[in-house]
């Protein structure tokens, strides 16, 4: 009888079968697709998968997954389409149903053999032989992915290749991000709003967000902008005309930014933001702390208008 705590174990260890398979199969199409040049659909291929063990499974059979090996020996032995590996599963079932003392009468040393020959053909050599001329922790992550497949078992590795493989790309990512961000170049600018901004005397800094704005990079946005402007400058301009998106993370340090301004006496003007952005920007408040007149739909609307203000300033205080 099937009770709370049996049906507990059988859905653990249904996910724990389906998340393998799934692992498993996807790895195998990966293989494949770098011998025959092809692609595969990772959808059609799972839930064909999932149709099958769920049909087998009402007959009592064991649910299986693609195999590396077997795949490997049906590409180098010339398959290349789907009825290679329908006849391989007719073979199967011949074996299983009237053929299985002929397989017997096959040394078991030939079967290890031909594993053995199967098994290095998968190891991609010539990325073997390379791989310490590439970055050192990819070749790390994967001594460490291939330890616990070894030690532990496939879902363990995979799960934790991926998580570190995602954290490095993160952070990858936050580095391009800083990079991208800081003063717009005289390059970017055209003749007149160049015109306009060395009519003041860098008491205007732009700064250029010069792409998507995610967490990774939200810890040093606000550092970045206190840097650009100290001194002299009383205009900061926020240029978002290249940023695609921008995270929750991010928009906060932007909230940040325009506080820090606030204080220090800065005028600041937000400016190119695409629609998605002004509705992240309304839907968090950010505009509460810069007035409506200082949000500008381009560049040079915004630049002229800094411009006039420093002016103003000029004349109100000779």
């Amino acid at each position: 009888m099937l009770t709370a705590d049996s049906a507990f174990l059988v859905v653990e260890a249904a996910l724990v079968l389906a998340a393998l398979g799934a692992i498993d199969s996807l790895l195998t199409s990966l293989v494949a697709d770098n011998m025959t040049r092809g692609r595969h659909d990772s959808n059609r291929e799972l839930i064909g998968q999932g149709v099958g063990n769920s049909i087998a499974g009402l007959f009592g059979a064991i649910p299986g997954a693609g195999a590396t090996m077997r795949t490997v020996i049906n590409i180098r032995s010339g398959g290349t389409t789907r009825l290679s590996g329908a006849l391989h599963s007719l073979v199967l079932l011949a074996i299983v149903l009237g053929l299985g003392p002929l397989a017997e009468a096959i040394p078991h040393a030939a079967l290890a053999g031909i594993l053995v020959k199967v098994g290095y053909d998968i190891i991609d050599w010539s990325y073997i032989k390379r791989a310490h001329r590439g970055p050192r922790w990819d070749l790390l992550l994967m001594v460490m992915v291939l330890g616990l497949t070894v030690f532990v078992d496939l879902i363990t590795a995979v799960a934790a290749g991926v998580v570190l493989a995602a954290l490095a790309f993160i952070q990858q990512l936050a580095k391009t991000q800083l990079a991208s961000i800081g003063d717009i170049s005289l390059r970017d600018m055209d003749e007149e709003e160049t015109a306009l901004l060395k009519t003041v005397d860098n008491r205007i800094r732009i700064f250029d967000f010069g792409g998507p704005l995610s967490f990774g990079a939200a810890a040093d946005m606000g550092h970045h902008a206190r840097e650009r402007t100290g001194g002299e400058v009383s205009v900061l301009i926020l240029d978002f005309s290249r940023v695609p998106f921008i995270d929750m993370s991010a928009a906060t340090a932007v909230e940040t930014i325009l506080s820090d301004a606030k204080n220090s006496g800065v005028t600041v003007y937000m400016t190119g933001m695409r629609d998605a952005i002004t509705d992240l920007f309304k839907g968090l408040g950010t505009f509460t702390h810069i007035p409506a007149a200082q949000v500008k739909p381009n560049r040079k609307e915004a630049l002229s208008e800094a411009v006039m203000l420093i002016k103003e300033e000029k004349r109100a205080a000779s």
